[in-house]
């Protein structure tokens, strides 16, 4: 009888449809030693959970990533929340991880969960409801433990940057039985202070070490502050209630006092410049003005009723000038006719006439002689020469033929 025979394709293929099929295998919790672990560079994770009996491939998709709060490595125990099933090119089965948490703290890591949830769902998380962090805080306030490296390290920083601005320290328990009491009277206390800004966190540690920044009261009274506070818990990789409930949350305390304290010295080199650059344009817009007021100046001169007096006065003086030249011109143009009148008069004049030789005369009754019809003789007359008058009488008369 012919055997079927099946290529490699379907082989995997149906093996990964028991696989999918099974209910168990799609939702399933398994811990376990990471080893191998490696972060492609398309955000994917791929790792290896192993126990003493053997090991199991596992990855982490990028889209996944949200079920991980804290940086996986090699050597940890964890618990894996995901699906089992084939991958057809290799021919293998793996772990297709959803979540990953730290093994031992599942029931913790569970009200953790839980209480975020219900916390985002009031609003409590909600950015608009975040107050914006003061640029030029002077007075900051601190709420950690009094001893160990996380209030060491704000100090130092802030010596640092700026040793003129106030730290208030609130010595809180930040571990342990009544930690969650005590943060939340430093909360209140440093706002009744009044302080600019507030610095709220501790160093790193367990999920049972930092558990107090998961408790709803120290969260309520961080959103119920009115300073503006900024969330420092742990290290980097470490995220509590606290920092989804804070205004803005620093991955560790250092980062959280260069968040709060601003760098006197750059702010004064920034100072200088805005001196420098107001000194300039002052310098410019005095220039300016300086300009406009000379070109004002200028105007007004122009504009001066005694500056219109004097252009019409010297008007008026060349008036006067041009009017005594034109006065001499016709004065002398007179003289000039005036003389050629007395050279025309001078060949008409009697006296002219006598001086020639000629003489005038003039009867008894003062008429002028000119015919000899106009006397008789015994007739009185009176004649005229240059230096005086000749008296006589007609004796005789005498016609003059022509």
């Amino acid at each position: 009888m012919a055997q079927s025979i099946y290529t490699v394709k379907q082989v995997n293929a149906y093996i990964k449809n028991m696989f999918t099929q099974d209910y168990m295998l799609n939702r399933i919790y398994v811990k376990g030693e990471v080893s191998n672990c490696k972060y492609h560079t398309s955000g994917h994770i791929y790792f290896s959970l192993k126990d003493e009996s053997g090991t199991i491939a596992c990855v982490m998709f990028a889209g996944q990533r949200g079920g991980l709060s804290f940086r996986l490595s090699d050597g940890q125990q964890v618990v894996v929340l995901g699906g089992v099933n084939v991958y057809e090119r290799s021919g293998s089965y793996q772990l297709y991880a959803r979540e990953i948490r730290p093994d031992g703290d599942g029931a913790l890591y569970e009200r953790f969960q839980m209480l975020k949830k219900e916390l985002e769902e009031m609003g409590m998380f909600a950015p608009e409801y975040k107050k914006p962090i003061p640029e030029y805080a002077s007075r900051i306030g601190v709420v950690t433990a009094p001893t160990g490296a996380a209030v060491r390290d704000i100090m130092n920083i802030a010596a640092r940057r700026n040793p003129y601005v106030q730290l208030i320290l609130y010595p809180a328990k930040v571990q342990g039985e009544g930690a969650k009491e005590s943060i939340v009277r430093g909360i209140r206390m440093l706002e009744a202070a009044q302080v600019d800004v507030m610095i709220v966190g501790r160093g790193g540690g367990s999920i049972e070490d930092l558990w107090a920044f998961n408790e709803e009261e120290v969260a309520r009274a961080i959103f119920d502050c009115q300073i503006p506070i900024i969330s420092a818990v742990g290290h980097e990789t470490d995220t509590t209630i606290a920092d989804y409930a804070a205004d803005l949350r620093a991955p560790t305390p250092s980062a959280a006092a260069e968040l709060a304290v601003y760098d006197y010295r750059q702010t004064q080199m920034r100072m200088q410049e805005y001196g420098l650059s107001l000194n300039r344009l002052l310098t410019q817009k005095v220039t300016m003005n300086r300009l406009r007021l000379k070109e004002c100046q200028t105007k007004l001169k122009y504009l001066h009723p005694r500056y219109k007096l004097q252009v019409h006065r010297q008007r008026l003086d060349d008036l006067e000038d041009r009017l005594r030249k034109q006065m001499e011109r016709q004065l002398t143009d007179s003289r000039h006719r005036l003389a050629l009148y007395m050279e025309a008069m001078k060949g008409l004049s009697p006296i002219q006439k006598l001086n020639q030789g000629y003489s005038y005369v003039e009867g008894r009754d003062k008429t002028v002689i000119k015919s000899i019809k106009q006397v008789q003789p015994g007739d009185s007359l009176s004649v005229y020469v240059t230096d005086g008058v000749i008296h006589g009488t007609v004796t005789d008369r005498q016609k003059e033929e022509r």
